[in-house]
């Protein structure tokens, strides 16, 4: 069997193989209409948190919202470890991860919002359409086979991966010892920060190619029903992270361009 490899930490071979076989009998087994069904409810959850710190927010309530920016932001992290950990955790823990990060996502949203209101008016409307439309773009990309998952893709896309977790990484470490890096800010509409913008974002949409077709094996083989809970909250890990990367993408361009 070859090996599974996503630049996305939450969908890899290994918990694939552990499961495979594990109580698939009683419980049923995943299947791709499955995930994706799963995947929408997980999207509902992120749609209501989101809604209600966007709305705490225009409701001049920014010191609660703040809070549940916080809870979002180390909830989901807590959610996301556990079940990296124990995927048969998925079915209760996906829903309060979409949760948590709908509330994250719904504060930081209608922060820069309110930032860029008159610079980029619709901004973060345009964001998610964006997000949306680029997965969709990527998921016809892959189902018509356009853009194949071939190991030398998956090299290329985990190894790229790494390097931005990476990187951010040391810039998290050198803002902790006071050293600020203009281009990292998205207030910068510099053209360097604009440019790792359009890389990064370019890296976590090819992510989403890697992980439809880790969805996609592991239905194949079979594996219990609970993994499309977990298959789901993989995917949205993903869109996550391509949505922040295309809010700030636009928040640099708006900047570059006043």
């Amino acid at each position: 069997m070859a090996l599974f490899q996503s630049g996305n930490p939450t969908l890899s071979e290994k918990f694939f193989n552990t499961t495979a076989t594990r109580n698939a009998q009683l419980q049923g087994v995943m299947s791709v209409r499955g995930t994706i069904n799963k995947f929408g409810f997980l999207m509902l959850m992120v749609i209501g948190g989101a809604a209600y710190t966007w709305h705490l927010y225009y409701e001049q309530n920014a010191g609660l919202m703040s809070t549940f920016m916080i809870v979002g932001l180390f909830g989901g992290l807590i959610a996301a470890i556990a079940m990296s950990f124990k995927p048969v955790w998925a079915p209760y823990l996906a829903p309060a991860y979409g949760i948590f990060e709908g509330l994250f996502i719904g504060a930081l949203s209608a922060v820069v919002n309110d930032m860029f209101a008159k610079k980029y008016p619709g901004l973060v409307l345009n964001a998610v359409g964006l997000t949306f439309g680029v997965s969709l773009a990527m998921f016809l990309l892959y189902n018509f086979r356009i853009i194949k998952a071939t190991e030398k893709f998956k090299s290329v896309i985990i190894s790229a991966t790494v390097g931005i977790a990476i990187f951010y990484g040391i810039c998290m470490l050198l803002r902790l010892f006071g050293v600020q890096l203009d281009f990292m800010n998205i207030t910068n509409g510099g053209m360097l920060g604009i440019g790792i913008s359009l890389f990064v974002v370019a890296i976590a949409a090819l992510n989403l190619i890697l992980d439809f077709d880790m969805i996609e094996r592991g239905a194949e083989m079979g594996a219990p029903k609970f993994m499309e809970w977990y298959g789901a909250f993989g995917l949205l890990v993903t869109i996550v992270w391509l949505y922040i990367e295309i809010l700030k993408l636009l928040a640099r361009l708006a900047n570059n361009r006043n």
